[in-house]
């Protein structure tokens, strides 16, 4: 089974035209499948909207709190939900769109890799969509956050990522990050567990710029005084283990 994990807050605009559209594609490209909608305490109808598109769709499921956490503690709970042997999560705007879906699965079973993340750095149009001014601003971005954490991959911050089901269920039970910067958590505690991570090129198909929820200078400097707590706990965690 695939399980995709959508994090959703307050989504009312878009969340069941976008759900209709990814339960389809997810019918095409896949004998077993479940949408796992996470909602993040929307203030809005979102979670009434997913409540019927749960009565509506058999193969979506819906897990929600009360209390707005932010995108990790989204991502986290959808993904410890998910029941697939392989786990995708990407956002409630299909901004990567629906035929990279099949790709980043075919992906992982074919190369062995225990995760595929997308990487908008590897697609000549990866970046379509974006004004100058905001890819520069999002390479560097990803640039100084990679540097401070010592990734070595091309893109960190890529909503969208593929992950072996029983992998990603323990590397998410090990996170704690709620913030932006869960998805660089989730990818050095793979690589403290000694997973493989492998890219795969996307294009971003919709971008909404007016509804991003990143303030880049704000989050920058928070990212890396996340980063650093990450390290320490990891450190202090994978010593204890190996001890």
């Amino acid at each position: 089974m695939v399980s995709c994990v959508i994090p959703m807050y307050n989504e009312q605009s878009i969340a069941e035209s976008s759900m209709r559209e990814l339960a389809a594609a997810m019918s095409r490209s896949f004998d077993e499948w479940e949408i796992v909608i996470s909602n993040d305490g929307s203030t809005d109808g979102t979670k009434r909207i997913a409540e019927r598109l749960c009565r509506d769709i058999p193969g979506i499921r819906l897990t929600s709190y009360p209390d707005n956490r932010g995108k990790g503690s989204a991502v986290r709970e959808g993904v410890l939900a998910s029941k697939g042997d392989v786990v995708i999560y990407t956002d409630c705007d299909l901004a990567y769109g629906t035929d990279v879906l099949p790709v980043m699965v075919d992906k992982l079973k074919s190369d062995g890799s225990d995760a595929v993340i997308g990487s908008r750095n590897l697609s000549p149009e990866g970046y379509a969509g974006y004004t100058f001014l905001r890819r520069l601003a999002s390479k560097t971005y990803i640039k100084v956050i990679s540097l401070a954490a010592g990734f070595k991959h091309s893109d960190s911050q890529c909503g969208i990522k593929c992950f072996r089901g029983e992998a990603a269920r323990k590397i998410f039970s090990a996170c704690r990050i709620n913030g932006f910067a869960f998805d660089l958590e989730a990818l050095m505690t793979a690589e403290a567990m000694g997973y493989t991570v492998t890219e795969q090129p996307v294009t971003i198909i919709n971008h909404r710029e007016s509804a991003s929820k990143v303030r880049l200078f704000r989050d920058t400097f928070k990212m890396l005084r996340d980063i650093r707590g990450i390290k320490r706990r990891l450190k202090k965690e994978f010593k204890k283990n190996n001890n």
